[in-house]
């Protein structure tokens, strides 16, 4: 009698479970039979409105629409700070880059550890959450459509009594007085829309200009693009993003099932072949593979083109790369509409109004985020964010091809980046922050710095209700584990997750491995797996690491590995041998010495310690990862200099 009892409770539950799983399946099914379609209609932008008087002080100043600002002013305004929101561009819309320079595709940060259901049945996890994810909640998916975009951060800047908005702000300038070793920044100057000057008490700035215009006129220490790996100021290109118009379901559902190619029903990513597009001046201009996404109007935005000598803080130079992307887009357009018949029947449609700028300044803060902290997937005891996103390094000009560095599961951005060297009362948010160059290919994201920037705004209240300053808040464990505290209760997620750390850490060679790629010489690509530790190195190969080498360090490496080809030019691309490497390492560091007797220089001076070399398993063929150790120990020994 039991057993025929349990006998019919398991099969009444096996029932239900069968009934469940053919319900979704059925709602999987009808959602993916039309999941290409959209019949959304277009809104006009809402109008947005500035404030008619300004006050002479406000708990918090927040510089710049774009959407790290936006973010920022809102934490602020709910941790209960009256604050003025200042916009310093010509934008009568928010949302910055994201609406004005058509940056409508997200590089989203995605946890870790996913549901293993939710490429059916539920959505994606991002990292972080909070003011991100209820601005993502109410757009239109992975890319979006730029008028939803400006109207929902409107909307959630208007919702918020304590903010005050002030657009076309003709100058800002910080007011500053020391304070004891350090700059203390006590408000802004400003002249006003119609021409009047006022001046703006605040307790605390908050940075969200692009540029960190703010921090560097008030004297914060900052690097230019890849000064800090020795490459001057060069800069990743910049982008004008350009549209097609008649983009009809049809026309969206024709691109399905293309070789290389993914798509949703907002973005599409792939064609690789674009790449092939013969620009009109090789030197200024080219596309890589196309990025698009999908407005609300039967149109796309093509995140693809690269500019190149654009000096972000040059308006000139700016106003010459827009130039030359007008020009270009309509080009780029009939060369798509004649190579892929899926664009056959759509036509060009104009540009975004403004230039997506990739890099320009990185402030020098209390913490500088490095490459090996994204390596290793770094949790912080301040990380205030988190980040996921490839570390994705474009181009600097028309011969280089730029890298995905590596994929990183999820590392900590620690509050300490958000606050300058020599300045306090001021955080900076965005891709300004204090970031190596390298790192900064990932933590760029705008919905990272969405991130950043919310738990900017939450800090200043924190700093103001305990009467200290920002910087002495950065320094507190115990009032940062109240921020992180006070971050989560408003909905971000701050959990560090579980996960298997990558392979390459596990590799004997791997503190060579931070070396090299710090100083961008190698890289894992998207599945980590492309260092190639194990690999052969070439003497070819090896010259230019060397020459890397010193271009990063030209302060230590003042000699010229070259001479070392008299004898070797036929060998270039043979194998690289322990004597020769030693050889060519020693001539780098300006040592004379022979190639019968380097590395026994090197090693006298300590320079390169036995225990590096006894790891060599061939001294006749050189591993990648053998001559990144070698780095990695002259640096160490030498100089004092180690990636970490």
């Amino acid at each position: 009698m039991l057993k025929t009892k349990y006998k019919v409770l398991t099969i009444v539950a096996l029932a239900f479970l069968m009934l469940i799983g053919c319900y979704y399946l059925y709602k999987f099914k009808a959602a993916s039979t039309d999941r290409l379609s959209i019949d959304r209609v277009q809104a006009p932008f809402t109008k947005v409105e500035s404030v008619e008087t300004v006050k002479s002080s406000y708990d918090l100043i927040v510089v710049g629409t774009d959407p790290e600002g936006i973010m920022a002013a809102v934490s602020g305004a709910r941790n209960g700070l009256s604050v003025l929101l200042l916009e310093g561009r010509d934008r009568d819309i928010l949302g910055g880059l994201m609406t004005l320079g058509g940056l409508n595709t997200l590089d989203l940060n995605y946890s870790p550890n996913q549901p293993w259901y939710y490429r059916y049945l539920h959505k994606s996890k991002f990292l972080n959450e909070g003011l991100f994810q209820e601005w993502f909640d109410q757009v239109e998916g992975s890319s979006v459509d730029t008028h939803t975009a400006a109207n929902v951060f409107y909307k959630m800047v208007k919702q918020e009594q304590n903010i005050d908005l002030l657009m076309h702000v003709q100058k800002m300038e910080p007011i500053l007085q020391q304070s004891g070793a350090n700059m203390q920044l006590t408000g802004l100057s400003i002249i006003k829309p119609d021409g009047k000057a006022e001046k703006v008490a605040a307790k605390v700035v908050i940075d969200a200009s692009q540029d960190a215009d703010i921090a560097a006129a008030a004297g914060v220490p900052y690097s230019i693009g890849r000064q800090d790996i020795g490459e001057g100021k060069a800069k990743m290109a910049a982008t004008l993003v350009f549209r097609m118009d008649n983009v009809t379901n049809e026309a969206w559902r024709n691109f399905k099932g293309l070789e290389g190619l993914g798509l949703d029903s907002t973005s599409i990513w792939g064609f690789g072949d674009a790449r092939k597009y013969p620009p009109s001046d090789p030197q200024k201009v080219k596309i890589r593979s196309l990025n698009i996404g999908r407005e609300n109007n039967q149109t796309m935005l093509f995140n693809t083109m690269q500019i190149y000598d654009v000096d972000p803080l040059d308006p000139a130079s700016v106003a010459r790369g827009m130039e030359v992307g007008k020009k270009e887009s309509p080009l780029i357009v009939d060369y798509l509409k004649r190579t892929y018949p899926q664009f056959a029947n759509m036509n060009y449609a104009g540009t975004a109004s403004e230039l997506y700028i990739r890099e320009s300044r990185h402030i020098y803060g209390e913490y500088r985020l490095t490459l090996a902290d994204v390596l290793e997937n770094r949790d912080k005891w301040d990380a205030i964010a988190y980040g996921s996103y490839d570390v994705d390094i474009q181009s600097i000009n028309y011969s280089d091809v730029g890298t995905i560095m590596l994929s990183p599961m999820q590392y900590g951005v620690p509050f300490r980046s958000l606050v300058p060297l020599k300045v306090d009362g001021l955080l900076v948010v965005g891709r300004s922050a204090s970031f190596d160059t390298i790192p900064h290919g990932s933590a760029r994201v705008i919905p990272l710095g969405m991130a950043t920037a919310e738990a900017a705004g939450a800090a200043a209240s924190l700093a103001i209700s305990n009467d200290i300053t920002v910087r002495e808040l950065s320094q507190s464990k115990e009032l940062i584990s109240k921020l992180r505290k006070k971050l989560v209760k408003q909905g971000m997620d701050l959990t560090y997750e579980k996960f298997e750390q990558p392979a390459y850490m596990k590799h004997k060679d791997y503190k060579g491995l931070v070396t090299a790629a710090s100083m961008y010489m190698t890289s894992g690509s998207y599945s980590n797996e492309a260092w190639d530790l194990d690999g052969s190195m070439s003497i070819g190969r090896y010259l230019n690491k060397l020459r890397t080498l010193k271009k990063a360090h030209p302060d230590q490496f003042s000699g010229f590995p070259d001479g070392a080809l008299k004898d070797m030019r036929d060998l270039l691309t043979g194998p690289l041998t322990l004597e020769q490497a030693a050889y060519m390492l020693a001539l780098t560091a300006g040592l004379d010495t022979t190639r019968e007797t380097a590395l026994k220089d090197l090693i006298s001076r300590g320079w390169i310690s036995e225990e590096i070399i006894g790891q060599i398993l061939n001294v006749k063929e050189l591993t990648n990862g053998d001559t990144y150790m070698m780095f990695y120990d002259i640096l160490k020994n030498g100089f004092g200099i180690v990636y970490e």
